[in-house]
């Protein structure tokens, strides 16, 4: 199955009413884990790198290569996505990579000021094919940039997916980044308001920190992609950590990156099989 366009898998998963898992990848160990745990559920996944993630690999392109090759090379459905950009010049550089859709994160600039860069990077990614996320409502999280409580009010959401052109829209409903107890309680009933009121699909940031049956009555209600980041590295660094406690003598760094990654995949496919509403 070769690579496929992102706008394909959240529309198709939009239609049915399930979750589409999109998961961060932080190295390729994490990018070869998300893929074989697709392989393993039988369905699609979405790899996301972050701004961040290009910016501990130095640039963008060695990791944004190297996903879009493992993606390639999958036998399930796999787009490739940016995450949470903030630097125009970062978004041009994935669409020139071949990046099936982008995320441009002006949550914490001014309404307006995010409404004017969202729509410009919208204009040239539809230019190029490329499917467009913007975020409204500040998620939480992320060094205590966002207030605690933020909610996206429906009706500025309507005007804003109207002023940008964009594709799908990450809203604060109640979660937030990097939580790594799985306790947070979200605005269902807000999740269902901007539902109905959005032409376009929704997506949960920080969904590290919601249990499973909250994120299914999130989907249930209206919720479409589902990003995960935190949660999986928290499966990867406790498989590597009981490797190395039971083998200081260890110096193949493959012996315990390969059970990290076997720990990755098989979480993701659980996470991808619960998104998609399939029991067991």
């Amino acid at each position: 199955m070769p690579l496929v366009p992102t706008a394909a898998l959240v529309r198709a998963a939009a239609a049915a009413g399930t979750g589409l898992g999109a998961f961060n990848v932080i190295h390729l160990e994490t990018a070869e884990a998300l893929v074989a745990a697709a392989e393993r559920a039988g369905l699609p996944v979405i790899l996301q790198i972050s701004q961040n993630c290009a910016d501990y690999h130095g640039a963008l392109e060695p990791i944004g290569l190297a996903t879009l090759a493992v993606a390639r090379r999958a036998a399930t459905p796999v787009a490739v996505h940016l995450d949470h950009a903030e630097r125009e010049e970062l978004v041009d550089e994935a669409i020139a990579l071949g990046f099936g859709s982008v995320m441009f994160d002006g949550g914490a600039l001014p309404y307006d000021e995010n409404v004017a860069v969202t729509a410009r990077v919208a204009t040239r990614a539809h230019a190029a094919g490329v499917f467009v996320e913007g975020e409204l409502g500040e998620v939480g999280g992320k060094d205590g940039a966002h207030a605690p409580g933020v909610r996206t009010d429906p009706a500025e959401a309507v005007a804003f997916v109207a002023a940008t052109g964009v594709d799908a829209l990450a809203v604060a409903v109640g979660s937030s980044h990097a939580m790594t107890d799985r306790t947070a309680a979200l605005d269902l009933e807000l999740i269902a308001r901007l539902h109905a009121a959005l032409p376009v699909p929704l997506v949960l940031h920080g969904s590290s920190g919601v249990a499973d049956e909250e994120i299914a009555r999130a989907i249930a209600a209206g919720m479409t992609k589902i990003n995960v980041s935190t949660h999986l590295n928290g499966f990867f660094t406790c498989a590597v950590r009981e490797v190395l406690d039971a083998g200081p003598d260890i110096v193949d760094s493959r012996k315990y990156v390969r059970e990290g990654r076997e720990a990755v995949a098989g979480e993701a496919a659980r996470m991808l099989r619960n998104f998609a509403l399939i029991e067991g």
